[in-house]
């Protein structure tokens, strides 16, 4: 059974991703206390997998790894830096040649291919890091899961959930939640993506 590939991210009740450039994850108009993190804990934990874009693997390189031993930070936080090192990653890049942290690099102009053959070969949710990745995905049609975290803002302004998109894309809503601070949960499953089976029956 092949895997799927969950686009999971923080959005703004307008749909986007972050205000300022590259502020990925990192804006104060987020709204992340400690039961919404334990629950982006939680959803990591499950994934087989991690495939992310080099904008965001590289913010997520800078603090996660010191994160993990930081006796500073709540226990929560030490807990995702154990979990995001220690998950198998692929970082999707023309530009770097490695990486650590348990984590292999593919590039070049057959990327989405590539994707397509580890999603055959994977089993479970792969979580997607990166709108440019995402919306690559979503046009090749293997993209199926949308995990969004809506924060009650809207900013205006900034990157959109994903790039320029010249076709509509139903979804079917297959599991929602709220947490503190007014920040809402919406799981969907992406209609038409290729090889989907098992993929909108609910919570894996």
């Amino acid at each position: 059974m092949s895997g799927r590939f969950v686009y999971w991210m923080n959005v703004s009740v307008d749909l986007r991703i972050e205000r300022a450039l590259n502020e990925q994850g990192g804006g104060d108009w987020m709204r992340i206390g400690e039961s919404l993190h334990r629950e982006f804990n939680a959803r990591a934990r499950a994934m087989s997998l991690m495939v992310e874009g080099r904008t965001i693997y590289e913010t997520m390189e800078a603090f996660w790894p010191a994160a993990r031993d930081d006796e500073s930070l709540p226990g929560f936080l030490r807990e995702y830096g154990e979990i995001w090192t220690s998950m198998p990653k692929v970082l999707v890049s023309r530009t770097r040649a490695d990486a650590g942290h348990n984590t292999r690099v593919i590039g070049g102009d057959d990327a989405v291919e590539q994707l397509a053959r580890l999603r055959e070969q994977t089993a479970g949710d792969i979580g997607v890091g990166g709108a440019t990745l995402a919306t690559s995905l979503l046009q090749a049609g293997l993209l199926d899961e949308l995990l969004l975290f809506t924060h009650p803002v809207v900013l205006g302004t900034g990157r959109p959930l994903f790039d320029a998109h010249d076709e509509p894309v139903q979804l079917d809503l297959i599991e929602q939640a709220s947490f503190d601070q007014g920040v809402t949960m919406h799981r969907y499953a992406v209609r038409g993506a290729r090889h989907t089976a098992g993929s909108s029956d609910g919570p894996h």
